[in-house]
């Protein structure tokens, strides 16, 4: 498939499910605030534990 012909579907085909996603699902404030809390979360639960949290979970003998 000519590289100019799959880009021209790639666009058709977002557009079209962002049009499906705007219609189906209403953008509120509560949704957002449970997104970002979720990715806050995600965020906390990705980044491995540094030296001072590892000094307070286990005192130096």
């Amino acid at each position: 498939m000519h590289s100019d012909i799959h880009l021209r579907l790639h666009h058709l085909d977002t557009a079209e499910l962002h049009r499906a996603a705007a219609d189906s699902l209403p953008h509120t404030p509560v949704r957002s605030q449970l997104g970002w809390a979720l990715v806050t979360l995600g965020l906390r639960l990705a980044v491995p534990a540094g030296p001072a949290t590892a000094r307070r979970i286990m005192p130096a003998v």
